[in-house]
């Protein structure tokens, strides 16, 4: 099954720090582009930070900072450091995989199922 399963999403209060965490299924050989969206109800969903196969990054001007993306290539792993978090980081965030080569072919954009992060003020 081709599958991108996040992790490590949660409720804590303002200030404080979670990581999420984003792990390919076995049946996704290599990706090209890893990264992370989040999305709140009424909004289109946003990027958040990504990271390429290179290690060449991008972070939304409204985290840069605070958080950290980081990826494990070998297994296709991509984290999220979310540190001194505020009450408008809630969302659901979403793990995304871009040009990933699959036991089913290649396919462009990948998807995972999303986690929830709650920041209490």
């Amino acid at each position: 099954q081709v599958q991108l399963v996040e992790s490590g999403g949660g409720l804590v209060q303002a200030g404080g720090s979670l990581r999420l965490s984003c792990a390919a299924s076995r049946s996704i050989f290599s990706i090209n582009a890893m990264g992370w969206y989040r999305q709140t109800p009424g909004k289109q969903r946003e990027l958040v930070a990504g990271m390429t196969s290179g290690g060449s990054t991008n972070y939304a001007d409204s985290v840069k900072g605070r958080f950290t993306i980081s990826r494990d290539t070998a297994k296709n792993t991509v984290y999220l450091q979310m540190n001194s978090l505020k009450p408008e980081d809630t969302a659901v965030y979403y793990c995304n995989a871009n040009g990933a080569r699959t036991s089913w072919g290649y396919m462009g954009a990948l998807w995972g199922q999303g986690t929830q992060v709650t920041v209490s003020s």
